[in-house]
């Protein structure tokens, strides 16, 4: 399910202050960086990655993260992008239609 323009807004919004909870480093994205993200994506929904590549491989390493754990890309900013992932039981963040 792709999310519309005001849902990003709104998770642009939400995710404004938030710090990295996850690095993907020099290895690129391996499993454990898919199951530590999987992991912040269940705990808190809504996730800021920095990514440690250049311009070429961050966006081939965003893709990667993106369909391994199931998320949707909310925003990408140079070398961070914000994921999302709705919980299946008690989400906090509900999006606008």
């Amino acid at each position: 399910m792709p999310l519309t323009g005001k849902q990003r807004r709104q998770l642009r919004a939400l995710g404004h202050h938030l710090t990295a909870v996850v690095q993907v480093g020099a290895s690129g994205v391996t499993d454990g960086v898919i199951a530590a993200t999987q992991q912040a994506l269940e705990d808190h929904e809504l996730v800021k990655v920095k990514i440690a590549a250049d311009r070429d491989e961050r966006a081939l390493a965003i893709e990667a993260l993106a369909s391994g754990t199931s998320s949707e890309v909310a925003q990408t900013l140079g070398r961070t992008v914000l994921l999302w992932r709705k919980r299946k039981k008690k989400s906090k963040i509900e999006l606008v239609d």
